[in-house]
């Protein structure tokens, strides 16, 4: 099977699978996936906003066009990477996502990433950040590319806490690099973010040199 295909049965699966039925029944559809299932660079955000929620696809309002600009300022296009949240449901009133909700979505972000196999993985927003990066203080951390071992030993995590509990199995089936930034939508509401975001990004390029010359 292609990439798009297997991405395919993934959603497939979580609509057949009812994940999280009340947020479901709140939202408008499915929000899933956008971009290239052979990119190099995958971002992953939180949940979808109400612009989201209407159009099917993800970082498509004012969040979405600061990232496009990002992207832009690093000679890239939303074509050439994948943009993905960790919950595929609008939260009510754009809250954010509950534990249980990050938790019940997990397994198929982790297929998404196997499938997609970035080299590098940028998470927006703390949510996305302590899922990969437990300890993670995104006022200190961001911009600082981390190295990780993601396990799929998912469903023994039913019971546990998931942000302490992810990448603390021993069965690691994927090495990848996480690169924390802000959640686009802090730009929106602090001006001084901006820069910082932008900065970051400026980063990409390089990051991305180190981990091919050490593949």
């Amino acid at each position: 099977m292609s990439k798009q295909a297997l991405l395919d049965q993934i959603k497939a699966d979580i609509l057949s699978g009812n994940v999280c039925p009340d947020l479901a029944r709140e939202a408008t559809q499915l929000v899933f996936g956008d971009g290239s299932p052979d990119a190099d660079l995958l971002f992953i955000g939180e949940a979808p906003g109400k612009k989201e929620d209407e159009l099917g696809t993800p970082f498509v309002g004012a969040s979405g066009k600061f990232l496009a600009e990002m992207l832009h300022s690093i000679h890239l296009k939303r074509e050439q990477v994948y943009i993905t949240n960790i919950v595929k449901y609008r939260p009510p009133g754009n809250r954010d996502p509950l534990p249980d909700e990050k938790r019940d979505f997990l397994p198929y972000l982790l297929r998404q990433i196997e499938v997609i196999k970035p080299k590098l993985i940028i998470t927006l927003g703390r949510h996305s950040g302590m899922l990969f990066l437990p300890e993670l203080k995104i006022g200190s951390d961001h911009g600082k590319p981390k190295k990780v071992s993601i396990s799929y030993e998912v469903k023994s995590m039913k019971n546990q806490d998931l942000e302490s509990s992810i990448l603390h199995t021993s069965n690691s089936i994927l090495k990848v690099v996480i690169l924390p930034l802000y959640h686009p939508a802090a730009a929106l509401y602090n001006g001084s973010q901006r820069q910082t975001l932008l900065s970051d990004f400026a980063l990409i390029p390089e990051i991305f040199t180190k981990i091919n010359n050490n593949n």
